[in-house]
C-alpha cells in the first residue's frame, strides 16, 4: 500500500522491510540526533536567533539555511492562514472554573520548555497566544526543539525537519531512525511502577519497568523465532490489560505493524478491521469481565482465527480460565512465552515507517485502516502530553479506555513521561456510578480522563467525588464529546479551583488532541481553553475565510508530525485525500463546527456532516444535547435533521426518558421552553419522539448521520454496519414508522 505520500506502487509494509540492517548491526547511538550540521564537521549545530518586533517573532540569523523559507515581506496564502485570537477576559465571558496560580507555571513542563528556549535558543514569548503562533508559524523550529528539548533517542540523524509542508504529503524529519517502543521504554527509570492493572474484582497489580521491559524483550523474542520481522502484521483482541501494552511494545521493537480491537467486539467488526491488515500473529484474551459478569470469548476467537486465513499462530492470554487446555500444538500460552525476561533489541525505522493501524468507526462502510508511523507518534505524544497536558514524571495518568478506541495509544504514550500508567479493565459505572473515582483514589491517580458522557451520567446520579480523590488530582480531562454545560458545573463544584478541567478534543486520524488546557491558560466554564501547541487549527467560512467568534468548518491549515503516513489498502493515497482535502485545496478538513472565540479559547458543536440547518442557519447538535440531557427526567437525546421531498425541513428530537418517566405532553412542552429559552427558537425541534435508546459506535459516539438516512428510507444494512454499533437493535427501530407528536409552537 502506498501512501498519500509518494512510493507509488510499494506496500507499506514493504518500506518497513527495506530498513537498514537493525540492532543487529554496529550502529553509534545519539542520545538525541538532530539534523547533521551543515559544513560544521562534528561541532554542535548552531542555533537561530530571534528577536521580537511590532509583537511578532522574527528570525535575525537561521542556520537553516539548506532549508528554502518564505520571505516575511511575502503575502500569506490564504490556506496557511490562522485567525489571530489572544486569551483575555471581557463582558460576556462564561464564569472561570480555574485559574492557573505562580506556582502551577512556575512547575509546568511548559515553563521549563519556554526556559529551554530562552537559554538554547535565545527566544521570549509574551504569553500562551504568541507561543503558540510561532509553533505554527514556525514548524521546523518549533519541531527542532520539541526534539532536542525531549531528547529523542535515534540512531541516525536528520537532514531536515520539514521537507515539504504541502498536505498531503508532508515530509517530516526525513533520515532519522529511531523505535516508538525503545523511546518508551526509556522514559525513566527508578522504583515508580510503569503500569497498575485495575479490574472489577481483586487488588491492584503493579508492573515495575524492568519487569515491563523483561517481558517486552520476551515477547519480542517468541514473534522473532515465529517469523515476525518488520512489516508483518501482529493484530490483538484484548481489554485494557497490561499484556496488551507488552504486546504492542514486543511488535513496535521488531518494526513490526500493530493493529487491535476490544473483546466487546463482536465477530463481524473485529474481522472488518483486523482482517484487512492480513495478520500473521493473532494475540487473544479468553475472556473478559464487565459490569459484574463474564464474557467468554473462547468461540469467537476460534471464528476469528478461521476467518483470517493469513493467521498462522494463535496466542492466547488465558484470563478467565487460566487452567483451562490450550489447543495441542496450535495456541500458544501467552504466560509461556514471557516467563523468561530478555533484554529487548530494538529494530531502527524510518520516521514515517508504519507502526499500527487504528480504525475508524465505520458507521458507513468498511472501517478505514489509519496508519501512523513511530516518529510522528513519539514526537506528538512527547509534545501533547508533556507540554500541553503537562504530564510529569511523578504522575500516575489514569484513562479508562478500550483498546479499540486511540484514547488507549494517548494513555500508553504516558511511558514517553516516565509516568505510572493505569489500566483499568471494567465498567467506570460498576458496582456503582462512582466506580472511576474509586478506581482514581485506590491508584493514586494525578491526571484523570473521562468520557465527557460519564462526567453527565456522574452530574445526574449526584455523585460526590470523595475528598482525598480530589486531593490527589491536579487535572481531570473530559473527552470524546462536548461536554454538557450540566457536566461541567457539576465537575467544577466537586473539584474546586484547585483541579483543572483539562477538556480536550482530538480524533483518531491523528492519535492526540487538537484542543485543550494549558498550565498556562484559565478554564472556562463550558469552553476548551485554546489550542494546543503546533496545531494550526483554524473555523472557516464556506469560501475558506477564517472566522472568530462564529461557528465555522474546523481545518488545520499547516501539517502535523501525526497526520497519517496513508490509510491501509489505499495504493494511491484516494481515500486518503477525500477524506481530508476534498474541501479546501491543501488543508485539512477535519468535519467538525467549531467557534474559535476571542478569548482564544474553543467551542466545539459537534460533526459538521450532521448539522442542523434552519431557515439556513447552521445549528450544532451539541448544544441541544446539552439543554436537554441536563433535565433530569431525560438520560439521552438524539437530533437529527431530515430534508424532506417538497424542500421543506424537519428537526427531529428523539429523547431517552429516566426510569418512570413518560415522555408526554407537559414534558414536551418543558423541553421546548428550555431549549427556546437557553438557546433560541430555531433550536426547537418540529418533533419530539419518546426512543428506546440512542445508538452509538463502539466508541461511544452518536449515530446521526446512519439514523438520518435510515429516517430518509436507506436500508438499516446500508446505512450503518450492525458490527459497528453498539445496541444494532435500535436501529431497526429508527427504521419503523413512528407517530410523530404534533409540532411544537417555536
Amino acid at each position: 500500500m502506498a501512501g498519500p505520500r509518494g512510493n507509488r506502487g510499494t506496500d507499506l509494509w514493504d518500506v518497513a522491510r527495506r530498513q537498514r540492517p537493525g540492532p543487529q548491526a554496529a550502529i553509534r547511538r545519539h542520545a538525541h540526533a538532530g539534523p547533521a550540521p551543515v559544513g560544521r564537521g562534528p561541532s554542535r549545530r548552531p542555533r537561530s536567533t530571534w528577536r521580537r518586533r511590532s509583537g511578532r517573532l522574527r528570525p535575525l540569523a537561521d542556520a537553516d539555511e539548506h532549508q528554502p523559507r518564505r520571505p516575511t515581506d511575502e503575502p500569506r496564502s490564504r490556506r496557511t492562514q490562522v485567525a489571530h485570537t489572544q486569551p483575555q477576559d471581557g463582558p460576556g465571558a462564561p464564569p472561570v472554573l480555574w485559574q492557573p496560580t505562580a506556582a502551577d507555571r512556575e512547575s509546568s513542563r511548559v515553563v521549563e520548555f519556554l526556559r529551554w528556549l530562552e537559554r538554547e535558543r535565545g527566544l521570549a514569548f509574551a504569553d500562551y497566544d504568541d507561543l503558540w503562533r510561532w509553533s505554527v508559524e514556525e514548524l521546523e523550529h518549533f519541531w527542532d526543539a520539541v526534539w532536542r528539548f525531549f531528547a529523542v533517542p535515534a540512531s541516525d540523524p536528520y537532514s531536515a525537519v520539514l521537507s515539504d509542508r504541502a498536505m498531503p504529503g508532508a515530509r517530516w524529519f526525513e533520515g532519522s531512525r529511531l523505535n516508538y517502543a525503545e523511546a518508551l521504554l526509556s522514559g525513566a527509570s527508578g522504583d515508580r511502577p510503569a503500569l497498575i492493572a485495575v479490574a472489577e474484582e481483586g487488588p491492584p497489580r503493579e508492573v515495575s519497568r524492568s519487569e515491563l521491559r523483561g517481558q517486552v524483550g520476551a515477547l519480542a523474542a517468541a514473534l522473532r523465532d515465529l517469523g515476525v520481522g518488520p512489516g508483518d502484521r501482529v493484530a490483538a483482541y484484548l481489554p485494557n490489560i497490561p499484556e496488551a501494552v507488552v504486546a504492542l511494545l514486543a511488535t513496535a521493537s521488531l518494526g513490526a505493524v500493530w493493529t487491535s480491537c476490544a473483546p466487546d467486539f463482536g465477530l463481524r467488526s473485529v474481522v472488518d478491521r483486523l482482517g484487512q491488515v492480513e495478520p500473521t500473529v493473532l494475540i487473544a484474551v479468553d475472556g473478559y469481565r464487565w459490569a459484574g459478569r463474564e464474557h467468554d470469548r473462547r468461540d469467537v476467537v476460534a471464528q476469528l482465527r478461521a476467518a483470517m486465513p493469513s493467521v498462522h499462530t494463535l496466542i492466547i492470554v488465558q484470563s478467565l480460565y487460566p487452567d483451562a487446555p490450550l489447543t495441542p500444538s496450535e495456541d500458544l500460552p501467552y504466560s509461556d512465552l514471557v516467563a523468561r525476561p530478555r533484554e529487548p533489541v530494538f529494530e531502527q525505522m524510518d520516521f514515517a515507517a508504519p507502526l499500527w493501524v487504528l480504525f475508524s468507526s465505520g458507521t458507513t462502510g468498511l472501517p478505514k485502516g489509519i496508519v501512523h508511523g513511530h516518529g510522528g507518534i513519539v514526537v506528538e505524544h512527547l509534545k501533547a502530553l508533556g507540554l500541553c497536558l503537562d504530564l510529569r514524571p511523578d504522575d500516575t495518568f489514569f484513562f479508562p479506555s478500550s483498546t479499540s478506541w486511540m484514547a488507549w495509544n494517548f494513555l500508553v504514550g504516558g511511558l514517553l513521561h516516565g509516568s505510572t500508567v493505569v489500566l483499568y479493565d471494567g465498567s467506570p459505572a460498576h458496582p456503582s456510578p462512582d466506580a472511576l473515582w474509586q478506581v482514581a483514589a485506590r491508584t493514586g491517580a494525578s491526571v484523570l480522563g473521562m468520557g465527557s458522557a460519564y462526567a453527565a451520567a456522574c452530574a445526574k446520579a449526584g455523585v460526590v467525588v470523595p475528598g482525598d480523590t480530589r486531593a490527589r488530582l491536579r487535572t481531570v480531562i473530559p473527552t470524546g464529546s462536548p461536554l454538557p454545560l450540566s457536566g461541567w458545573q457539576w465537575l467544577g463544584d466537586q473539584l474546586g479551583p484547585q483541579v483543572r478541567i483539562d477538556s480536550i478534543c482530538g480524533g483518531t486520524d491523528v492519535c492526540t488532541a487538537f484542543f485543550g488546557g494549558s498550565p498556562l491558560l484559565p478554564v472556562w466554564q463550558g469552553e476548551i481553553s485554546g489550542r494546543w501547541l503546533g496545531v494550526a487549527a483554524a473555523a472557516y467560512d464556506p469560501d475558506g475565510r477564517p472566522l472568530v467568534g462564529r461557528v465555522g468548518e474546523f481545518v488545520l491549515t499547516a501539517p502535523m508530525p501525526s497526520m497519517p503516513v496513508g490509510f491501509w489498502r489505499d495504493p494511491e493515497g484516494a481515500r486518503y485525500r477525500s477524506s481530508y482535502f476534498e474541501t479546501f485545496d491543501g488543508v485539512w478538513r477535519q468535519g467538525d463546527w467549531i467557534t474559535l472565540t476571542e478569548r482564544g479559547s474553543v467551542v466545539v458543536s459537534g460533526r459538521s456532516d450532521a448539522t442542523l440547518n434552519r431557515g439556513g442557519v447552521r445549528l450544532g447538535s451539541a448544544e441541544i444535547y446539552g439543554v436537554v440531557e441536563s433535565m433530569p427526567e431525560i438520560t439521552d437525546s438524539l437530533a437529527v435533521g431530515i430534508e424532506l421531498p417538497d424542500g421543506g425541513y424537519s428537526l427531529r428530537l428523539f429523547v431517552v426518558p429516566a426510569a418512570g418517566v413518560e415522555v408526554d405532553a407537559g414534558l414536551r412542552e418543558r423541553i421546548v421552553r428550555a431549549l427556546r429559552q437557553e438557546l433560541s427558537p430555531r433550536h426547537v425541534p418540529d418533533e419530539i419522539v419518546a426512543a428506546p435508546g440512542v445508538p452509538r459506535t463502539l466508541t461511544g459516539k452518536k449515530l446521526e448521520i446512519p439514523v438520518k438516512r435510515i429516517l430518509q428510507g436507506t436500508d438499516v444494512d446500508a446505512a450503518v454496519s450492525d458490527g459497528a454499533v453498539d445496541r444494532p437493535d435500535l436501529l431497526s427501530w429508527f427504521a419503523a414508522p413512528t407517530s410523530p407528536e404534533p409540532r411544537p409552537s417555536r
